[in-house]
């Protein structure tokens, strides 16, 4: 087994939530998401708490990770410190297993546009992915735009147009 077979696969928990400075609410994570989804800066993540959606970005901190839970999911939820809650974690968005080869390869040569690539946000991944694809009648052309996409993560640009 490839070492990013593993990397997508979804975490199933329970957790009691806890209070958090500055009046978060925060849900403990009980694994290293770096050693389940592979390291990277940011580990943004979607599933459930107890049967409701959530979309977060995982914190670090010297307890291990966790998510905060805003004050609006909260009210619409029911959910408080100190309760007891059935979470479903997966990694959000296209991941490096997902990805075609030739753009999988690109970020894999060049492991700081790499690193860059892994910790955005689905939408900004799912826009590079897609300008790349646009190539299907210009096959000539999707090489460039794997380079050019490569070029941008390398340099920390979330978003074409945007340097």
């Amino acid at each position: 087994m490839r070492d990013d077979e593993a990397v997508g696969a979804t975490q199933d928990y329970t957790a009691v939530v806890v209070a958090g400075p500055k009046r978060r609410v925060l849900v403990p994570v009980p694994f290293d998401p770096d050693a389940v989804w592979g390291a990277k800066p940011d580990h943004h993540v979607a599933g459930t708490v107890n049967g409701m959606a959530v979309r977060a970005v995982l914190e670090r901190s010297a307890g291990g990770a966790a998510f905060v839970l805003g004050a609006a999911w909260r009210r619409d939820c029911g959910v408080s410190p100190g309760d007891e809650v059935t979470v479903t974690l997966s990694p959000e968005g296209p991941q490096r297993g997902d990805l075609d080869a030739d753009v999988a390869e690109a970020l894999e040569a060049d492991p700081q546009a790499g690193a860059f690539f892994d910790s955005l946000a689905q939408f900004y991944r799912k826009a590079y992915l897609r300008w790349i694809d646009g190539t299907k009648r210009r096959p000539e052309v999707r090489a460039e735009r794997i380079a050019e996409v490569v070029r941008l993560c390398h340099e920390g640009v979330k978003e074409r147009g945007a340097a």
